[in-house]
């Protein structure tokens, strides 16, 4: 290799040494413009409507504030105020469920001590381990500042990107070279078109969980229905392992009334569950990035390995995105022309 292309390749270790050491920041500012792609198009009908875009801008943002304010007031409270009573009626309720499988052992003929006795020793060490589960919440408010900055950061970006969004996107068309900003510029609003329909797809489903988890709380009398239905609702937003941690909540406050409303709730979110995978996700998928569920089961995996939470929480967008740049780029540009090159070399 000479000089010239040695130091093209240290450099090119030096930038992605430096994009690793931030990907943090990185992770925010994609997080920004996802809220800014979102709500551009709440923007844009505004401004339809005759709207000046500040104005319009101003309104979004602060309905978008007041929505999350009343969900967290709806949401947090309750949840907290019932924790204590929640840790201390644990193990009582898991001695219930001792009881209730001892009787219906003596009804089953068959059952082996072995059998027995895992189960006897599952249900008394969950009563550690939950306690332990909850008491790691208190230690989260420890990094409840740097939760506010970030937030914080992303707000501002968002609204630094939609007040003009052009300009951004013309300084981040200036990173390739001028014979392929046109076509960067076609995928950059491809992008965003995905992106809108799968948040327009995502909310839907969001929303028709929300409804059918507070009708099947509120039948079961499950304490807080519909601030365990919102969260359901939230947490749809993390497919996979969303739905797993909606269900933590209900169950548990279930186990303070009886243990038979803890199998309840979980046939109760396992239909609702089968009904958004099978039923609404295809109805709206024409309005989404059709994703195959392996792949998005995998980026989910991945992303939380290399970014942690946000990576998890990010990982569908990103794949979203992810997906329309490589079919793009790689296939359409690379691969296509690829074929056909080796095609004419041949004739």
């Amino acid at each position: 290799m000479r000089l010239g292309q040695w130091i093209g390749f240290l450099a090119l270790m030096i930038s992605l040494y430096i994009l690793w050491r931030i990907r943090q920041v990185l992770l925010l500012a994609f997080t920004a413009v996802v809220l800014a792609t979102a709500l551009n198009q709440l923007v844009k009908r505004l401004e339809r409507q005759g709207v000046h875009r500040g104005i319009g801008i101003a309104l979004t943002i602060t309905s978008v504030l007041i929505v999350l304010a009343l969900l967290v007031a709806l949401i947090v409270p309750p949840f907290f105020e019932q924790l204590p009573a929640l840790i201390e009626a644990v193990p009582r309720g898991l001695d219930r469920l001792r009881v209730w499988f001892e009787a219906l052992r003596s009804q089953i003929p068959g059952q082996t001590d072995d059998e027995v006795g895992i189960f006897t020793r599952l249900t008394q060490q969950l009563p550690d381990f939950i306690s332990r589960v909850f008491g790691s919440f208190y230690g989260l408010f420890t990094y409840s500042i740097e939760i506010i900055v970030n937030l914080l950061l992303v707000l501002v970006v968002t609204i630094m990107l939609l007040a003009n969004p052009r300009s951004y996107q013309r300084v981040f068309l200036l990173l390739f070279p001028k014979f392929y900003r046109q076509r960067i510029d076609t995928i950059l609003s491809e992008c965003e078109i995905a992106l809108s329909g799968w948040l327009v797809g995502i909310l839907f489903n969001m929303t028709v969980i929300t409804v059918f988890s507070g009708l099947g709380l509120w039948f079961l009398d499950v304490p807080l229905p519909l601030a365990n239905a919102s969260l359901a609702g939230l947490l749809t937003f993390i497919p996979n392992l969303g739905p797993t941690l909606s269900v933590i909540p209900p169950a548990a406050l279930a186990l303070l009334d009886a243990p038979w409303k803890v199998g309840a709730v979980v046939g109760l979110y396992v239909v609702i569950q089968q009904l958004e995978s099978n039923v609404l996700t295809p109805l709206v998928m024409k309005h989404q990035v059709s994703l195959l569920p392996a792949i998005t089961l995998l980026a989910q995996v991945a992303f939380s390995i290399f970014f942690g939470f946000m990576g998890l929480l990010l990982a569908l967008p990103l794949l979203v995105v992810a997906q329309v740049c490589l079919k793009n780029v790689l296939v359409e540009d690379v691969m296509s022309h690829w074929e056909s090159h080796e095609a004419d070399k041949g004739s």
